[in-house]
């Protein structure tokens, strides 16, 4: 009986060891946290960005409406959605739009695929011919504290001189250097306005795109309207697997 109790323990032993050294690991540190914040948590901390230009529509009376229509279909994606903050800045030109949204990955192309779905509408959509400038994922910090608009009177002009032979990336780059500064300079802002104070746009008119050049980036062909944008999304990646490579090569392979 003493050598079964012996051999009992030395046979409980070791398990316990090995349970204490690997319950130590990193593994299992990274494991334990999460299993206390869930996945869908941990993506909540990501945030990302979305630029995108468009044409007014010209049957539209009153441009706030836009701002209205934004703010109604905000409401409806965070109630799908919860918790999941939207900030950011529309700018209404006289002819053009640029909307800057900070928010979700989910809530960002959830306005893609408005965006979409608006332009089966036809001549009735209140965006036309809109453009994906940029979406930035993974961005550290938010630029704006809370989502706004402003309707803007301004004259055309262009920023520099635009010819059809600029690369797009280099315009692209122009127009978020501006939108940045100008999101830095808002944030001076009144924290509880939905519309941005004339005073603060007045005070720096070299921070607005100009419209003239919105005009030109709708016309370039390389920005990707929200439907092929969503296409390249959407579309399984083809990726070469290990296990799909044989040997010998089925073709003749030609000596070098």
């Amino acid at each position: 009986m003493a050598e079964l109790e012996r051999t009992s323990e030395k046979s409980k032993k070791p398990k316990n060891m090995s349970a204490e050294i690997v319950g130590t690991s990193l593994f299992h540190h990274i494991l334990n946290r999460r299993m206390i914040l869930s996945a869908r948590e941990e993506m909540k901390s990501l945030l990302h960005r979305l630029i995108f230009v468009g044409k007014i529509s010209p049957e539209l009376a009153d441009k706030r409406d836009l701002a209205e229509y934004w703010e109604e279909m905000f409401q409806n994606v965070q109630r799908y959605y919860q918790g999941e903050g939207i900030t950011g800045l529309l700018l209404i030109y006289p002819s053009y739009v640029i909307h800057i949204l900070e928010s979700s990955c989910d809530v960002l192309y959830s306005v893609i695929r408005d965006l979409k779905d608006m332009q089966k509408q036809g001549n009735r959509a209140l965006i036309l011919e809109p453009r994906i400038l940029v979406v930035s994922h993974d961005i550290p910090t938010r630029l704006f504290y809370h989502w706004s608009y402003k309707v803007l009177n301004l004259t055309a002009r262009w920023l520099g001189d635009i010819s059809s032979n600029e690369p797009v990336e280099r315009i692209v780059n122009d127009c978020l250097a501006l939108l940045l500064k100008l999101g830095k300079h808002l944030q001076s802002s009144p924290k509880n306005s939905r519309v941005v104070p004339d005073s603060l746009i007045d005070k720096v008119p070299e921070l607005i795109v100009p419209q003239d050049t919105i005009k030109h980036l709708l016309d370039r062909n390389e920005l990707l309207t929200p439907e092929k944008f969503l296409q390249a999304y959407d579309s399984p990646l083809n990726i070469v697997m290990d296990s799909e490579r044989v040997w010998p090569s089925p073709v003749h392979i030609a000596p070098v």
